[in-house]
């Protein structure tokens, strides 16, 4: 009787054909994510930092009619949405911003565009979560 152990492959011998395609695929994929994610939060960070919604939020924070139906101080509150674009000296902005205060949340409507660096606002509005409306284009814009 031969009682000699018999060595067992390694353990990247015995795995290395399925190991190989699905590390793989599983590196091609985690790279399309982290670039779809850069791209996602870039373009994010542009309309939440653009000049349209730092003046939008800072009336709305002034506005007394919406202070008191929303509390005060009011802040986005999630993911904004719509467009804002830039193309040579002309950009424009549609966006649609969700925000709250301490009583009530709402969504703010921005459209804007500009040539340089003067804005010229077709649409600042507040919804609030009970449909009452609030226009701030009666305000005096500068």
């Amino acid at each position: 009787m031969n009682n000699e152990l018999i060595p067992q492959p390694s353990w990247w011998k015995r795995n290395w054909p399925w190991v190989v395609p699905v590390g793989g695929c599983m590196t091609i994929l985690i790279l399309i994510g982290v670039t779809i994610a850069s791209i996602f939060f870039g373009v994010t960070s542009i309309m939440d930092d653009s000049i349209p919604m730092e003046y939008a939020i800072e009336k709305i924070n002034a506005d007394p009619e919406i202070i008191e139906l929303m509390g005060s101080p009011i802040e986005k509150n999630g993911m904004i949405q719509g467009k804002f674009n830039l193309n040579n000296d002309e950009k424009s902005a549609n966006m649609k911003v969700p925000i709250s205060g301490p009583k009530e949340s709402g969504t703010l409507f921005i459209k804007a565009t500009a040539k340089g660096d003067k804005w010229t606002y077709q649409e600042i509005r507040v919804v609030i979560q009970d449909n009452e409306e609030v226009d701030l284009m009666s305000d005096d814009w500068d």
